[in-house]
């Protein structure tokens, strides 16, 4: 079921799946990355996960940040920030409209580092973490001037900087740079699950690494021949460990 959350003036969409009322006593939070969506059909990760975790018995809830997919907002607005004042208003829908006592984070790329550092502010809420393939590495790329194949003047941050065809603003550059994703994250002393490519050429490795170093309870698992996206062979083993983590 199609569900909208607001969040001062921008509205969110989001779909909850895995089940026909909305109130449930467990759900899993899927976050998005950077000029991705929640995924709108079985080439993305997210789509293949949340109805994979739905024929295991666990209600999915991803949804657009804003600026993206069917959210409201611009993109060019966008920052981690932003989408963390996003991902607050999400937990806060499963925690009231739910009545959610068991939930979960899952996010991919930007969005394991925005599931990474909410699962600290809200350690007291969130159960268990999945980081998939997360772009710690954002942090490094703007402090050097990179985003995806784009460069600027790290030192001089323009207005606006177009990856690939996306106007992204320099506020989202300007608050990388000083981003205490680690920092934050490593008051989450519960169970993780780490999951990253070996072939990745979007986000090092080298960030879940990093995560399994601060994350006390974290598993770390480096899938050989996998890219960013998990669109390759392995896929289908992925969403097996995913779901046996949360089931366990």
């Amino acid at each position: 079921m199609e569900v909208f959350i607001q969040r001062d003036g921008l509205k969110l969409h989001g779909l909850l799946e895995g089940t026909d009322q909305v109130q449930n006593s467990s759900v899993a939070i899927l976050m998005h990355g950077f000029k991705g969506d929640l995924g709108y059909d079985n080439s993305q990760i997210l789509y293949a996960l949340s109805h994979y975790l739905n024929d295991h018995g666990i209600p999915t809830l991803r949804f657009d940040f804003d600026g993206s997919g069917k959210s409201t907002g611009r993109f060019e607005d966008m920052t981690v920030f932003s989408e963390l004042l996003d991902g607050m208003k999400i937990i806060d829908y499963a925690r009231t409209k739910m009545k959610a006592q068991h939930i979960y984070l899952i996010g991919h790329s930007q969005g394991g580092v925005v599931a990474s550092m909410l699962a600290a502010y809200y350690r007291d809420v969130i159960e268990k973490l999945v980081l998939l393939a997360p772009a710690a590495t954002l942090k490094d790329d703007a402090l050097n001037g990179e985003c995806q194949g784009s460069t600027y003047d790290p030192n001089h941050i323009p207005l606006s900087v177009n990856v690939h065809g996306f106007e992204v603003g320099g506020d989202y550059f300007r608050t990388a740079q000083l981003m205490p994703i680690y920092e934050t994250a490593q008051h989450f002393a519960k169970p993780t699950l780490l999951i990253h490519g070996t072939d990745d050429q979007v986000v090092s490795p080298e960030a879940s690494r990093k995560y399994n170093v601060i994350l006390p309870q974290s598993e770390l698992h480096l899938v050989p021949g996998e890219g960013h996206m998990f669109v390759g062979a392995q896929r289908p083993a992925i969403l097996e460990l995913v779901a046996d983590f949360l089931n366990r």
